[in-house]
């Protein structure tokens, strides 16, 4: 037999330097998640004093404010506030991507009442419910999927006179099938890139109120649980969001979002 010859010193450099580039995006997206958490995690504390100091000044200090002074404090409480609530939303950005998945069968039903209970989503929205199949995942972050989503819905479909809220899911194939429809605002297919971006926003914060950070978290929760998730909407005629997760464990399709195949979006 021929004695395989060993590889030569260039390919040997080729073949490391393929796999230095494999391993960096990895140790790049790791060394950002610790970032984003350490800079969350310590934006807090200034913050609350940021906060604090304004409500004592305005609490007892208030004859010797005119009503500009008076006005200017509340203006910086309320940044404060806002700062508050996109570092919260950016610590669970990141605790989404490091977070271990502990799967295992749940009862979606349930879970939406449950999402729907402690949000308080009443009248005068209308919430329906349809068939919704059981499905495979962490209970936590598909919380947190559905949460998001059914928030979303309530603030977009909130200058309604009747607000409609509709959450159903289906099983197709290896996969379950979840949605959340609203007849808000909607929008505009062209922009959909954006969706599920971290910071996008398709509505002005002077119109609707949340950081940006919202369907990002959804999007990353999903696609931990190897599923997808994509979306519909027009201007004016409302939106429906879907995911699917694996109908099972260990049966993921590829992670990310992306816009569904017209046999996917039927319903």
């Amino acid at each position: 037999l021929t004695q395989r010859r060993p590889p030569n010193e260039h390919t040997r450099h080729i073949n490391q330097d393929l796999q230095r580039r494999a391993v960096e995006p990895e140790a790049i997206n790791h060394e950002l998640e610790a970032f984003s958490y350490s800079v969350s995690h310590d934006l807090r504390a200034p913050l609350r004093a940021i906060d604090g100091f304004s409500q004592v000044l305005l609490e007892d200090h208030a004859a010797s404010l005119d009503a500009e002074g008076r006005d200017s404090l509340q203006r910086v409480r309320a940044a404060a506030r806002k700062m508050g609530l996109l570092i919260d939303d950016l610590l669970n950005l990141s605790r989404v991507g490091r977070a271990a998945i502990a799967s295992a069968k749940i009862d979606m039903g349930a879970l939406v009442r449950e999402v729907q209970q402690e949000a308080g989503i009443k009248s005068p929205v209308t919430l329906t419910l349809e068939g919704i199949p059981g499905g495979f995942g962490d209970r936590s972050l598909l919380k947190q999927v559905w949460a998001n989503l059914m928030q979303n819905a309530v603030k977009y479909s909130g200058r309604q006179e009747r607000p409609r809220i509709e959450i159903g899911g289906r099983t197709d194939g290896t996969e379950a099938v979840y949605w959340v429809r609203d007849n808000g605002v909607g929008f505009d297919m062209k922009y959909y890139g954006k969706l599920f971006g971290v910071f996008q926003r398709l509505h002005g914060a002077d119109e609707f109120p949340g950081t940006g950070i919202g369907l990002a978290i959804v999007q990353r929760a999903v696609a931990r649980h190897g599923g997808r998730v994509w979306a519909e909407g027009r201007p004016g005629e409302g939106a429906v969001f879907y995911f699917a997760l694996p109908n099972g464990p260990g049966k993921g399709t590829s992670a990310g979002s992306s816009r569904s195949s017209a046999r996917e979006r039927r319903r």
